[in-house]
């Protein structure tokens, strides 16, 4: 498809001056106090899920720049510390994390109209990171497309829709409302552990620029998936994560990156219950455009 259609799904999807000029938070002014109590009050079995992927140091092929750890010992007298140092480029295909709204512009601009001269040599001095720094609570919900589908993983390249999203409402009874955080695994890591590494970043399955639509329509918050939740390579000609530039620039809509989740959607099968209190924050790193996380799923 054209960028033409893109600019134009741009438009239709736009939340410029929604919650007013100087608004940076975007989609998560949907998630409201109410929406908040009542995703934890949905919590009744006490039970917690670890939404990230193990942070493996060395190569990898779907990172920008392999993680660096080193381990050190202190000797401190009677006593002995253990120490760490980690260099992370958590951007990229490899590693979860939290975009911020200042990680994509589109034509120049990023959300809500923000001038390219945000960016300087000490970081964003708008939409940052740190905007959310109160964390992104709310209600969760997960959608198994390959469990849709009838398959252990989807393989690379396949194609998700808001068709794949309603036939799962439908199947699951649970409608994706306003403020929820949607959560679309593709079965990333099963496919990996099945079939081993591959890149990632060159081919993998993901959504659809044209479900933003969707996203819209129904006020969702904030998204995540187990890749980069765009499908690679790009369906749009010359632009790169489509879906990422309609939703973190046109909407203000945060995307968690590279998300396991494998344990969440054994947990959900097991309950026959696909919506739970999710709750992530970022690190508090100012001028930032995103940050590694380890989302929770509370049931």
């Amino acid at each position: 498809m054209s960028v033409d259609s893109l600019r134009s799904w741009m438009q239709q999807v736009s939340n410029r001056g929604r919650w007013g000029e100087s608004d940076e938070l975007g989609t998560l002014n949907l998630i409201t106090p109410a929406r908040r109590q009542a995703a934890a009050a949905s919590v009744t079995d006490g039970v917690t899920v670890s939404l990230a992927h193990d942070l493996i140091p060395g190569p990898n092929r779907n990172s920008i720049q392999p993680l660096e750890v080193e381990h050190m010992v202190a000797p401190l007298g009677v006593t002995t510390a253990a120490l760490d140092r980690f260099n992370i480029m958590y951007h990229g295909w490899a590693y979860s994390h939290l975009d911020a709204l200042s990680h994509f512009a589109f034509d120049s601009t990023f959300y809500n109209e923000r001038p390219l001269d945000i960016l300087t040599p000490s970081g964003s001095t708008s939409l940052d990171i740190g905007v959310m720094s109160n964390g992104v609570v709310g209600r969760g919900v997960l959608i198994d497309v390959p469990r849709l589908r009838g398959v252990a993983y989807l393989e690379p390249e396949a194609l998700i829709t808001s068709a794949d999203f309603e036939a799962w409402e439908e199947r699951t009874g649970v409608r994706v409302s306003e403020g929820d955080i949607l959560l679309v695994r593709t079965g990333r890591w099963t496919r990996e552990a099945a079939e081993g590494p591959w890149s990632v970043r060159a081919s993998s399955a993901g959504v659809h620029p044209s479900a933003a639509l969707w996203l819209r329509e129904r006020e969702v918050a904030a998204l995540g998936g187990d890749a980069a939740n765009d499908r690679t390579p790009s369906v749009v000609d010359g632009v790169g994560d489509p879906l990422h530039q309609l939703a973190i620039v046109g909407m203000g809509m945060p995307f968690f990156d590279n998300l396991d989740l494998e344990a969440l959607a054994v947990a959900a099968a097991e309950r026959s219950r696909w919506h739970f209190l999710f709750v992530a924050s970022p690190l508090r790193l100012t001028g930032a455009s995103g940050s590694p996380v380890n989302p929770l799923a509370i049931f």
